[in-house]
């Protein structure tokens, strides 16, 4: 360890500065969301303000307890973290307790702490440790396969536990693997297979009749498109040595997706899900039930106008109109009382915050800690994009937390940790050689 007068040195201050900002702005917003007049002590831990406080000093403490360590520390025990958080992610499947159908929390005395939430920052850690070893290339097939495993065993543990919110966040590791050499094309391929899987939602409902005779169901349809598309694809490409082949094998797999979509909606989703990725999509109207969150949601930010009602002057917020609003829905009370300007304000601080850390990750001499900074920024911009997309309609209600803003110790002490680490890493790049 260091000597405790120099932990603050050489530290990104404009980094702890929005982390700062952030945090402040999301008690403020708690306070707001949950405020009652018969408890006017900002510390009565009874309130939900009151516990977050204690959160924030605990997530403080923490804070100050990574920059007191070497760097090296987090380097050398990258695995040794990961494969604890591991065991904990196992332990909670087996003696967890079930909130709200997700069986992922260690329930002590009357608080809940949720492990998968320190399984983001020990998955970047060990998925930079791996990808830093010497001869190690993304253009290799045993590193594809190494690196997913890395990042695939937390997820599906996540998964077991009801939990697919947080399951989703590890599909943000692509962006790091991107940035380490993965192709591009990977990346274009999973957007094609996200664009089929809800194409053909969309039309599996719809049937289409030609020359009032023959009628087609959508997916029929739709398989007939890909098959004419390939067709014209090996015609044109005739000449190039297997292209038919690989024309061949995309066109089954997209008509075994398009097959099996039917399946993954009415068999491994749960039926809530469903019914919210319909709701998104247009497909049906549940204005009072699995659409309610987001209808209410889209009054309270759209009540706020310009420069919103004031603090503490949200009627949606005030009257507890929106569900969760402290948690996932917090967006929404700033928002409301803080208008178009609160809410651009906010997004800024947060785009701010992933360009710091992207330009601070590509000036490191060490291959570790730019990886783990990469996986720091895209753990926080895949929650800031699906939690705000949610409030807003343009993405399902998956149910996780907007960093630093929401309500919650796990989420607040995890996130803290992912970052700060990084911020200490960063501190020492100067004793670093290349």
């Amino acid at each position: 360890m260091r000597n405790q007068r120099n932990i603050f040195a050489n530290i990104d201050w404009i980094t702890v500065l929005i982390y700062l900002a952030l945090v402040l702005i999301g008690w403020i917003s708690i306070y707001a969301a949950v405020y009652n007049e018969e408890h006017h002590s900002i510390f009565d831990i009874s309130q939900r303000y009151g516990k977050q406080l204690l959160w924030i000093g605990l997530a403080l403490v923490l804070a100050i307890i990574i920059l007191i360590f070497e760097g090296q520390f987090f380097t050398s025990f990258a695995y040794p973290i990961y494969g604890s958080v591991i065991l904990l992610l196992i332990a909670v499947l087996l003696v967890g307790a079930e909130i709200k159908g997700a069986k992922s929390w260690f329930q002590i005395g009357g608080f809940a702490l949720q492990p998968s939430e320190f399984a983001k920052f020990a998955t970047g850690l060990a998925l930079a440790k791996y990808l830093s070893t010497l001869n190690i290339n993304m253009k290799d097939l045993r590193t594809k396969v190494i690196a997913s495993v890395i990042i695939g065993i937390p997820a599906v543990l996540i998964l077991l536990q009801n939990d697919t919110g947080s399951t989703l966040v590890y599909a943000s590791f692509v962006f790091v693997l991107y940035r380490e050499g993965l192709s591009g094309n990977i990346l274009l391929l999973g957007l094609y297979v996200a664009f089929l899987f809800v194409l053909s939602l969309l039309l599996r409902i719809n049937d289409f009749t030609f020359f009032d005779s023959i009628t087609l169901s959508g997916d029929q349809l739709l398989m007939i498109i890909l098959t004419m598309v390939a067709a014209l694809l090996i015609y044109w490409t005739r000449k190039l040595k297997k292209a038919w082949m690989v024309i061949s094998f995309a066109l089954i797999m997209s008509l075994g997706l398009i097959f099996s979509v039917d399946y993954i909606f009415e068999k491994v989703l749960e039926p809530h899900q469903s019914k919210r990725i319909n709701v998104l999509l247009g497909i049906e109207s549940d204005p009072h039930g699995a659409g309610y969150n987001v209808n209410q949601s889209l009054i309270a930010i759209g009540s706020g106008e310009f420069v919103g009602k004031g603090f503490l002057q949200g009627t949606q917020t005030k009257f507890d109109f929106v569900p969760e609003q402290s948690t996932d829905f917090i967006f929404c009370t700033i928002g409301e009382e803080w208008g178009f300007l609160g809410s651009f304000f906010l997004v800024a601080l947060y785009i701010g915050l992933f360009l710091r850390i992207i330009f601070l990750a590509e000036r490191q001499r060490s291959i570790f800690s730019r990886i783990y900074g990469y996986a720091v920024a895209s753990i926080l911009f895949f929650h800031f994009l699906i939690n705000i997309g949610m409030t807003i309609g343009l993405a399902p209600v998956i149910g996780i937390p907007l960093p630093f803003i929401s309500y919650g110790g796990s989420s607040l002490w995890s996130f803290t940790i992912l970052l700060f680490i990084f911020i200490k890493l960063d501190s020492e790049r100067i004793n670093v050689l290349r």
